[in-house]
């Protein structure tokens, strides 16, 4: 493939919604920098290079600030043309069963370690009045998340932080797009161990399908996207849902020892 000269940050990328979305960006042209925080990005970047792309990878634990300074450094000051912050963490269970360093580590990965990133890039592309953001919130942003409390609520955080950095940028060549996926066909579930819910049992969303929507709607310099209809139907009914209600129906999913048999 051709490069572009341009150049992506592709977060999370060593599985999933992540390489999927570096996959679009490689096919585009792209020069890539992919990271995550386990030496299964080396595989990825592999791959990835197997198909013609230029890549380098980080290892980096982006819920630390040094992890964020390390894949930053990473770039070697060469300006990003497209941040795609997709790291994140998953937490099923009740909250007071969690532990909670599992818990801190969630919000810092979610929430600040995707923050800091676009606060450092961000910075670099105001500079230069150029630029696009893509984040990768959730459709559980919109639900009280019974036995996911934190992992819903730091999605909320992304999708509403997602809406209020593109209204700050809109008189700039910067944009920011949300990526609002529902339930996917990744390891998200195993390692948030949730394998014995129902939504962690049940049929799921295609990855490589969310990406290319995402990669798209990111493109078109679109506010956001919620991939698949079941998925925008759903977000629809939590607008004008009480919330207590949303809370109800979302333990039917998530409690532990609800998978199917």
């Amino acid at each position: 493939m051709a490069s572009s000269g341009q150049f992506a940050i592709v977060t999370g990328a060593s599985t999933g919604i992540g390489l999927e979305l570096a996959r679009c960006c490689a096919d585009e042209g792209f020069d890539l920098l992919i990271a995550a925080d386990e030496p299964e990005i080396e595989r990825a970047a592999a791959s990835l290079r197997a198909d013609g792309a230029k890549v380098e990878a980080v290892q980096a634990d982006l819920s630390t600030s040094e992890g964020v300074e390390k894949l930053y450094a990473a770039a070697k000051g060469r300006p990003v043309d497209a941040l795609l912050a997709n790291a994140g963490r998953g937490l099923g269970h009740a909250f007071l069963d969690q532990d909670l360093a599992d818990i801190r580590r969630l919000i810092n990965t979610n929430v600040m370690g995707t923050v800091e990133l676009i606060h450092k890039v961000g910075n670099q592309m105001r500079s230069r009045n150029a630029g696009r953001i893509l984040i990768t919130g959730s459709i559980a942003g919109f639900t009280p998340g019974s036995f996911q409390a934190v992992y819903n609520a730091s999605k909320s955080f992304l999708n509403s932080f997602s809406f209020a950095l593109r209204e700050e940028l809109k008189d700039t060549k910067i944009t920011v797009t949300c990526l609002m996926p529902g339930a996917t066909e990744t390891d998200f579930f195993r390692r948030a161990d949730m394998m014995d819910t129902k939504v962690g049992t049940e049929k799921k969303d295609d990855a490589g399908d969310v990406a290319r929507q995402g990669f798209q709607a990111m493109m078109d310099g679109e506010s956001d996207v919620v991939t698949g209809m079941k998925n925008k139907l759903q977000t629809t009914i939590a607008n004008v849902m009480p919330a207590e209600t949303l809370a109800k129906q979302h333990r039917k999913m998530a409690e532990p020892g609800t998978a199917k048999d």
